[in-house]
């Protein structure tokens, strides 16, 4: 199960470790969309996004044994730039799968921590396979991206800095809206936020046609989205909600968001030109969300938090002319 103390616990454990990012607003911008945006801002967290949060709590639960044969993860980049800067950080030796057309400035940045990255062709491969195999060989522990509790507390600890930092504000949130791939950030926000803020409603955010978590809140059930479609979102495009995950979801969230990839550019755009912040397609869905649905969210306080920002500069130029 996941708790609030689990959260509070993994607070403790990451409190010199992590950066507290800012609540980040732009009163012209409010002015224009006639509701308050506050910008919680995990693209500048340390590896760029949210995901060290959860991978270094993970890693932090091992015994010496454990570590001591290492930890093996699969991702698309930001998850493992997570793992391999947590393990780095513990001495901890990572092996991580990550698609070979994955940003090169991911792949980059992984191999720069200190993990072994191993590529694969995500059109072919099933890169937790790939992991599960490599654990079973050397002893390793997995690490997954979203379905472990000792993840998610981490990544809840997100949502305990955004309650937090509410409260010094004097600022009640009428709604906090997440980006979502398997669930495991929203999840621990979730928790975290609902123990401190019971009346605030938590929404998910994902790229039309990989809204499985959407479609899974309004059926009660988890559901796989259908195959053959892509999206510039590729840090959240998960086929189904995590099994962990979505029991969480079910109870916490009011519901979801699913936006166009021109909405995510025009987020994109406002977040550089309005606060100065770089977000990656994923990051930026929270955001995009919000924008595209001003006229429902009059009068609010919304805050959006931004997953992260790590994009390669020619793709983020490309689409910001």
């Amino acid at each position: 199960m996941l708790t609030f103390d689990m959260i509070a616990q993994a607070a403790d454990r990451l409190r010199d470790v992590v950066i507290r990012t800012p609540l980040l607003e732009s009163p012209l911008l409010n002015n224009a969309l006639g509701f308050r945006l506050l910008i919680k801002s995990e693209c500048l967290q340390k590896t760029g996004s949210f995901k060290i949060r959860g991978a270094y709590n993970k890693i932090a639960s091992l015994d010496e044994g454990q570590r001591k044969a290492g930890v093996a993860a699969y991702s698309s980049g930001n998850h493992a730039q997570g793992v391999a800067a947590a393990a780095s950080a513990m001495g901890v030796a990572a092996k991580i799968v990550m698609p070979s057309d994955a940003p090169r400035i991911k792949l980059d940045n992984t191999a720069q921590w200190g993990a072994e990255v191993i590529t694969y062709d995500r059109q072919r491969g099933d890169r937790a396979e790939i992991a599960r195999d490599i654990a079973e060989k050397t002893g390793a522990t997995l690490v997954p991206p979203y379905d472990d509790y000792h993840l998610m507390a981490g990544q809840g600890t997100a949502g305990l800095e955004i309650a937090e930092q509410l409260d010094a504000l004097g600022v009640q949130a009428d709604r906090v809206i997440c980006p979502v791939g398997g669930g495991g950030l929203i999840a621990g926000l979730s928790t975290a936020m609902l123990s401190r803020h019971a009346d605030t409603e938590i929404w998910a955010a994902e790229p039309r046609n990989f809204d499985d978590t959407k479609c899974s809140l309004a059926a009660g059930t988890a559901l796989s989205i259908e195959p053959g479609h892509s999206s510039i979102c590729d840090s959240i495009v998960t086929a189904r909600p995590g099994n962990l995950t979505f029991p969480i979801n079910l109870k916490t969230l009011s519901g979801g968001y699913a936006v166009d990839e021109a909405d995510v550019v025009a987020a994109m755009r406002i977040l550089f030109t309005e606060l100065k912040v770089v977000a990656e397609p994923g990051g930026a869905v929270s955001v995009a969300a919000a924008l595209s649905n001003k006229e429902a969210l009059q009068g609010q306080t919304v805050v959006a938090l931004v997953s992260g920002g790590n994009v390669d500069m020619d793709s983020f130029l490309g689409w910001m002319t």
